[in-house]
C-alpha cells in the first residue's frame, strides 16, 4: 500500500508538471473547425451519437438503414445537438472490426444525404484514414478517432493536409482486448500523460492547437472504478489547454452502480452530464440529446454552474 501511494503521489506531481509544460493555463473556450468555430464558453456542447452499425452496445441496428440514420441526425439536431457524430464501426468491448469497404458503405450514403440539410457540425467516428477522407470530402468537420490518431499511419498526415478538427481519445489496448485486464499506476495521471504526449505529437505534426480536442476515453480499457476516478478528476485535464470531450452515455459503469435498476441508465447518465458541466467539460457525447439539453439549462438556471 505504501509503495502504491508513493507512486500515486509521484504521478500526481508529474501530471502537474506535464500540465505546466503544455503551456496551457485555463479552460479552452473555442474549438476551431473547417469554416466555423464552436463557442465553448458556456454550457457543454452536445455531440449526438449516430451509430450506423448492427452491433453497437446500446442501439445496434436501429440506424443501420441509411434513411433511419439520416432521420436520427435530423432529430438530434432538432433536440439541440451542435455536433453529429456518425460512425460505421462499433468499438464496444470485444467488437469485431469491419473492412474499410463496409465502413464506407455504411456512412457515405448518410453523409451524402445530410449535405445542405443540417447546420450542426459533422464528426466522423473512425480510425481509418480512407473513411475519414471520404467523410471530409462530404463535408465532415471533425475526425473523432478512438485510437488517438495512432491506428492508421496515414491519419495524421490526412488531418494536417485537410486542416480538419480532431478529437484524440485514450484507449488502453484495442476494442477486442481493452476490457481483459485494464491496469494503471494512477488512472488520472497515466491518462493525462498519454493525452499530453498525443497533444505534443499532433502539434509537432502540424495540427493547429485550436483544432484539437482530447477525450480521456471513458469505458475504453478502464474498470468501473477507473471510470469513476476519471470522471471525478476530469477537471485536471483542462491544464492541457484543449477542449475536453467526455463520452459516458449508457455505459456499463452506470448500470453497475444502478443495480438492479439498470432500466434507469439513461436518466442516470444525465446526472453524469451535470457533473461534467460543473467540471467545465466542453463537449458531451450522448445518445439522449433532448434530455441533456433540458437538464443542462435548468441546472444552469438553478445556479448549478454558479
Amino acid at each position: 500500500m505504501i509503495d502504491r501511494e508513493a507512486r500515486g503521489d509521484a504521478a500526481a506531481k508529474e501530471t502537474e508538471s506535464a500540465g505546466n509544460a503544455a503551456g496551457a493555463i485555463g479552460r479552452a473556450t473555442r474549438w476551431e473547425l473547417p469554416g466555423r468555430s464552436l463557442d465553448l464558453s458556456g454550457l457543454p456542447v452536445l455531440m449526438g451519437i449516430v451509430n450506423v452499425t448492427p452491433d453497437s452496445f446500446s442501439d445496434g441496428g436501429q440506424f443501420l438503414d441509411t434513411s433511419a440514420a439520416v432521420d436520427q441526425c435530423l432529430r438530434l439536431e432538432d433536440d439541440g445537438a451542435a455536433i453529429l457524430d456518425v460512425g460505421g464501426e462499433s468499438t464496444r468491448p470485444y467488437s469485431v472490426p469491419v473492412s474499410t469497404e463496409e465502413e464506407l458503405r455504411r456512412v457515405v450514403g448518410v453523409l451524402e444525404r445530410l449535405q445542405g440539410r443540417v447546420s450542426a457540425a459533422i464528426s466522423i467516428d473512425t480510425s481509418k484514414s480512407e473513411v475519414a477522407a471520404a467523410a471530409l470530402d462530404l463535408g465532415a468537420h471533425i475526425v473523432n478517432d478512438v485510437t488517438g490518431l495512432t491506428g492508421d499511419p496515414d491519419m495524421l498526415s490526412l488531418v494536417v493536409q485537410r486542416q480538419a478538427a480532431v478529437c484524440a481519445m485514450h484507449m488502453q489496448g484495442t476494442p477486442q482486448t481493452m476490457q481483459d485486464a485494464p491496469a494503471y499506476d494512477n488512472c488520472v495521471s497515466d491518462i493525462y500523460r498519454y493525452l499530453d504526449q498525443r497533444l505534443r505529437c499532433l502539434l509537432e505534426a502540424g495540427v493547429e492547437a485550436s483544432r484539437i480536442c482530447l477525450d480521456p476515453g471513458i469505458g475504453f480499457g478502464k474498470t468501473h472504478h477507473h471510470n469513476l476516478e476519471l470522471l471525478r478528476g476530469v477537471a485536471s485535464f483542462h491544464r492541457l489547454g484543449s477542449p475536453l470531450l467526455v463520452g459516458y452515455s449508457r455505459k456499463g459503469f452506470i448500470a453497475k452502480m444502478l443495480q438492479p435498476r439498470v432500466d434507469l441508465r439513461e436518466p442516470a447518465g444525465i446526472g453524469v452530464g451535470l457533473a461534467m458541466a460543473r467540471a467545465g467539460v466542453q463537449v458531451l457525447r450522448v445518445h439522449d440529446v433532448a434530455g441533456h439539453w433540458a437538464a443542462l439549462r435548468l441546472f444552469d438556471a438553478a445556479g448549478g454552474l454558479a
